[in-house]
């Protein structure tokens, strides 16, 4: 029962891979023991052999519908 919670709590949270590193969604718990927003990111950078953690606030309405604009017009 326990390996069944982890491995979907693991496909919950698979990174995104970017040029920067990788990106998870911090899930509401580990937000929550943390002491940050919910909704935040974890940025994951390897380094010598260990994993970096930097953590981000959630993203703005203003920043998301930046994005979104600027997804759309460099779609094609």
């Amino acid at each position: 029962m326990i390996e069944e919670e982890v491995k979907n709590y693991m496909s919950a949270i698979t990174p995104l891979k970017t040029d920067l590193g990788w990106i998870i969604e911090v899930p509401p718990d580990m937000a929550q023991a943390l002491g940050v927003a919910s909704g935040s990111l974890a940025v994951l950078h390897a380094k010598a052999g260990t994993i970096e953690v930097e953590i981000l606030p959630p993203p703005t309405d203003e920043l998301k519908e930046s994005a979104r604009r600027i997804n759309e017009k460099y779609r094609d």
